[in-house]
């Protein structure tokens, strides 16, 4: 005989357990070097569609030198970072989450002592780190070494980049960790998630530029958080955008990263309001 269960959701603790976090994120590092081979396969498809993407971002430009502030080095280093940052920002999306609950798997987690938001995020963020260092730093060392990608300049530009790329993820992960919400309401939560995720390749630059797009679509995007997931960082990396107004990106990737987050939770709360799962 089946019966509904209905696993009563903990408030989140306000005091998250620093070292059981940590403890996550290293072993979702870990994880990503389980495959080694895979590894190396995924990072010559990579570099395989880098080559096609660069072909046709250098077509673009035909006999002019820049267009739309980016030179043909720019958009040679632009294809070396999108295609690097692919694994490490889940820019072809992430459904870990939304299996879990589809499965039932997500009650035995509301069973440990751990905020489950926070849980999901250290996790994320080991594996982001993993992927980066597994493919994301070799697809950066192939394209300086065969294309001459460039790096960002000193350390203000390694700093604004670097701080730039960590909300880039946190951004991506509440908006990722959202859409993966929809399975508390939906037994085809996939489909929503393949809309979502062709959205965020369009809107966060990573198909093309932002700035080659028209400007009032620009505009647009400029009310979303999507190139906070990627665009802000590449253009601060090209020195596109430099000084004050790479401050007021990271200002603008900061905010985004905090009101995405708050919105992911408070789904949560509620997907979890209504969370059945059936026992024997």
């Amino acid at each position: 005989m089946r019966a509904a269960l209905k696993p009563t959701p903990r408030p989140s603790s306000p005091r998250l357990n620093a070292p059981l976090y940590a403890s996550v994120a290293r072993l979702g590092f870990r994880r990503q070097f389980a495959y080694p081979q895979a590894a190396l396969w995924g990072l010559i498809t990579n570099l395989f569609f880098g080559v096609l993407r660069i072909s046709v971002l250098v077509a673009l430009f035909g006999s002019k030198p820049q267009v739309a502030g980016y030179t043909v080095q720019d958009a040679i280093t632009y294809t070396g970072l999108t295609q690097a940052f692919i694994m490490a920002l889940s820019l072809f999306g992430w459904t870990d989450f939304m299996r879990t609950v589809h499965r039932g798997e997500v009650a035995s987690d509301l069973l440990r002592p751990h905020n489950l938001l926070a849980f999901w995020a250290a996790q994320d963020a080991g594996r982001a780190v993993g992927q980066f260092v597994l493919r994301g730093l070799p697809m950066l060392a192939l394209f300086a070494l065969i294309w001459g990608a460039t790096f960002p300049a000193g350390f203000t530009g390694w700093l604004l980049t670097t701080l730039s790329l960590l909300l880039a993820w946190a951004c991506g992960f509440a908006f990722r960790f959202l859409v993966n919400c929809a399975a508390f309401w939906s037994p085809d939560a996939v489909g929503f998630g393949r809309f979502a995720w062709a959205v965020l390749g369009l809107g966060s630059g990573f198909l093309m530029p932002l700035a080659f797009f028209p400007q009032w679509f620009q505009g647009v995007l400029a009310f979303t958080p999507f190139p906070s997931m990627m665009n802000t960082t590449v253009e601060i990396w090209l020195g596109v955008t430099t000084g004050p107004e790479a401050w007021a990106g990271l200002a603008v990737q900061f905010g985004w990263a905090l009101l995405l987050s708050g919105v992911a939770a408070f789904v949560l709360s509620r997907g979890l309001r209504r969370l059945e799962v059936a026992g024997g």
